[in-house]
């Protein structure tokens, strides 16, 4: 197995650096936001995108359109995963499923040049599609997957029948660990495994935190890996903030069932001053106008690196 190139994990490395800069940037012009999850997860959606999906241009405007209604007769649905390229045998399905992750999501696609950084003017915002927790007209989603869960059986679904076609492409869904605390996942895990979907590859950031707290004291999932290869997949555990290592371990065979990568991440990477939360890490609001000045001073150094 070839270690990947310097260029390649540089530039990884660099997007997830402007990911959580653009984040911070973002919580601190809104007062608050999803910000230990770009912490987390920045070199993960980094190398998938920069690396890992094979992915047509997208097709659709750079500023998304507004919400349009919910499609019916004579209305088409709007399909945020237009951003990631029409669909073809030979190009690579990618599902997002922990949706409140989708200001991380967004960030990535702007840092990739597949979203205007116009567009972030939007979230949030009242007819928008640019949501908060993202739907599938939310740019690079393709299906909902909130409450949780849902996209791995969605995923699943597609790869067995692009096997079942000879579709050259792979399917990729990217998870949190909490989404392990429910039970469709394994129930998705199950199927994948007996239907042998050798094209279907599942990167996990195991930040080890949920909205309650840390995921030890609200229902351990450990030992996870043992747990997974019980239920059939291959699974590679690599440091989540290492794309060097996240390269690696999407290129191991997997001939016979599902890869699942499972990066160990830091919740608090690149922002300190989120360590004092801890363990509520899940949604930052800014207490006071001291702390966020402590917020700003991370991304003035950010800024000036």
């Amino acid at each position: 197995m070839s270690r990947p190139s310097p260029l390649t994990v540089s530039r990884a490395r660099a997007v997830a650096q402007a990911i959580r800069r653009r984040v911070l940037d973002h919580v601190l012009r809104n007062g608050e936001g999803y910000l230990s999850q770009a912490c987390s997860s920045a070199e993960l959606l980094a190398t998938l995108y920069t690396a890992l999906l094979r992915l047509d241009p997208p097709e659709a405007p750079p500023v998304p359109p507004p919400f349009g209604g919910v499609p019916g007769p004579g209305l088409r649905a709007w399909q945020g995963g237009a951003y990631n390229g029409p669909w073809t045998p030979r190009t690579d399905r990618f599902f997002f499923s922990p949706v409140h992750y989708a200001l991380v999501l967004y960030a990535t696609l702007v840092e990739v040049g597949r979203l205007s950084p116009d567009a972030l003017a939007d979230f949030n915002a009242d007819g928008s599609t640019v949501e908060m927790i993202g739907a599938e007209h939310s740019p690079g989603i393709e299906t909902t997957a909130g409450s949780l869960a849902q996209a791995l059986s969605v995923a699943g679904g597609v790869a067995l029948a692009r096997q079942l076609r000879g579709d050259a492409g792979k399917v990729w869904v990217f998870m949190s660990d909490g989404e392990f605390q429910e039970g469709q996942t394994w129930e998705a895990l199950a199927a994948a495994t007996f239907h042998g979907l050798r094209d279907l590859s599942v990167v996990v950031d195991v930040n080890g935190y949920q909205c309650d707290g840390r995921m030890d004291d609200v229902m351990t999932l450990e030992p996870l890996a043992e747990r997974l290869q019980t239920f059939g997949a291959r699974v590679v555990e690599v440091d989540a903030h290492d794309p060097a290592a996240l390269l690696e371990a999407a290129s191991t065979p997997h001939p016979h069932g599902p890869l699942v990568v499972l990066g160990r991440s830091d919740p608090c990477r690149g922002v300190p001053p989120l360590r004092e939360r801890t363990p509520k890490l899940h949604y930052l609001r800014f207490k006071d106008a001291a702390e966020r000045q402590r917020y700003a001073d991370v991304l003035a150094a950010m800024e000036g690196s």
